[in-house]
């Protein structure tokens, strides 16, 4: 704008507008790398879509859990954490492998890995109860994902179906059958798939009455004419025929659907749910009646060195608020461990407990410190701490095998020394068998709870 004259004499303008058109050139070049490289990462993103889908399915899973109980909560950041620390703990394919197979088999590595780690880590805060279930609602939601599933199916298992059954229906043919049974039925055979069930009922009842009258009717085989019908279909017509057995066939259903891992949960760790924790993030006992964590709390602080003065514990109660704050404070000044029993009977100190939790930042509290809250289940617990909190419960495992592996993990007789019986000297031989027959016999005893008081003073 400045040069006058023919701006062909003026040099000065040429170089410019040169310098000018060779820097739009390299601009040029420079987005055509641009514009390659984004269709490069947008191919190799779309390619990890199946893990995304996964992940994500599994996260709604994690929260529709807290419709079961108010201490089931799962922060999306909390899933994030667990979800990268998957990404770094899922193995690698072989070398050599051409693009295509590797990201297959990458794909199936990271799926695996999130899917056991979120059951793994999700199962320790639940209680036995709720376990098989939630492997139940992780198997049929992967299903349901990937359009394995039909909504109609799923709905009947859950409802038993629904409606008045039309007088005209078929009466029922066999005198076994519960009259509940037949009415599910009636409404089974309405599903696609189904519709011929009740018509040829009668023809084969000898064959139905050996799956009903079956210890295990999900083993059992089906009449020739149902035997193609798929695991989750078997499930609707078994539960019609017995109701009573839905828990064992679920059992089976998960088993078959995403191995023996997801229908045996792991075995309770201090030392697993220690090292998943920060100084930020406090530890959640979620107590069941019965059961108090406090002494195998301190003898896992002791283990680590913080043992004596360095664990500081108080039950919250009327007025123990201000007491337990104080603790807090200096614990986060020197690194010890506070623990917090009993949170659901301080109800109106809650709002000031999650402020505190709320205030944990890397900056404020030591490298060293943890905080331990005890609670039962309870609506006025801080949803933002139970979100981000590292969840555990302690009930006695469901099982026999479950039983006797949880007394082998436990101490003393997880101590290699003890459970070889040193210093037993001329009685060092019959030691393990015996600490094996306490602990089958303990397992029978805690399985046996089930039955009540009967065969202990109540003659049969």
């Amino acid at each position: 704008s400045e040069s006058e004259g023919n701006i062909l004499d003026d040099q000065t303008a040429i170089d410019v507008l040169s310098s000018s058109k060779v820097l739009s050139d390299e601009i040029a070049q420079k987005q055509v790398v641009a514009d390659a490289t984004a269709e490069r990462l947008d191919r190799t993103r779309e390619g990890y879509v199946p893990t995304a889908v996964r992940a994500s399915t599994l996260f709604f899973c994690i929260a529709d859990m807290a419709h079961i109980d108010p201490m089931y909560q799962y922060s999306l950041q909390w899933y994030i954490t667990l979800f990268e620390r998957a990404i770094d703990e899922a193995g690698q394919p072989p070398a050599g492998l051409k693009d295509a197979e590797a990201l297959s088999q990458r794909l199936e590595l990271l799926i695996a890995q999130n899917t056991l780690s979120v059951y793994r880590n999700v199962c320790r805060s639940l209680y036995e109860k709720d376990k098989l279930l939630f492997s139940f609602l992780m198997a049929t939601s992967i299903m349901r994902s990937a359009g394995e599933l039909d909504e109609s199916e799923w709905t009947f298992f859950l409802t038993g179906g629904s409606g008045l059954i039309p007088d005209d229906a078929p009466k029922k043919p066999v005198p076994w059958l519960a009259e509940r049974g037949w009415g599910e039925l009636l409404r089974l055979s309405e599903l696609d798939g189904f519709g011929p069930l009740v018509h040829a009922f009668g023809a084969k009842a000898s064959e139905w009455e050996v799956i009903y009258e079956s210890a295990t009717p999900q083993r059992e085989p089906f009449p020739a004419a149902y035997g193609s019908l798929s695991n989750f279909a078997r499930l609707c017509v078994l539960r019609c025929l017995r109701p009573d057995k839905v828990v064992s066939m679920v059992n089976d259903f998960v088993g078959d659907r995403l191995g023996a891992t997801f229908v045996e949960p792991p075995p309770f760790s201090l030392e697993d749910c220690y090292a998943d924790s920060s100084p930020t993030a406090p530890l959640v006992f979620i107590l069941s009646p019965g059961q108090d964590p406090m002494s195998q709390l301190l003898k896992f602080a002791e283990t680590k060195g913080f043992g004596g003065r360095r664990t500081q514990a108080i039950s919250l109660g009327q007025g123990q608020g201000p007491l337990a704050q104080r603790m807090i404070n200096d614990a986060l000044g020197n690194g010890g461990w506070v623990v917090l029993q009993n949170c659901h009977l301080a109800t109106s100190w809650m709002t000031s407990l999650e402020k505190i939790c709320e205030d944990l930042t890397p900056e404020r509290a030591h490298v060293d410190f943890r905080l331990w809250l005890t609670s039962s289940p309870s609506k006025h617990f801080p949803v933002s701490v139970l979100q981000n909190g590292v969840k555990m419960t302690n009930e006695p495992p469901k099982g026999l095998r479950a039983n006797l592996l949880g007394s082998f993990l436990a101490d003393p007789i997880s101590d290699e020394a003890f459970f070889a019986g040193d210093g037993m000297g001329e009685n060092a031989a019959a030691w393990t068998p015996l600490v094996f027959s306490l602990a089958f016999f303990h397992g029978v005893i805690q399985e046996r709870r089930k039955f009540g008081a009967l065969g202990w003073n109540i003659p049969y």
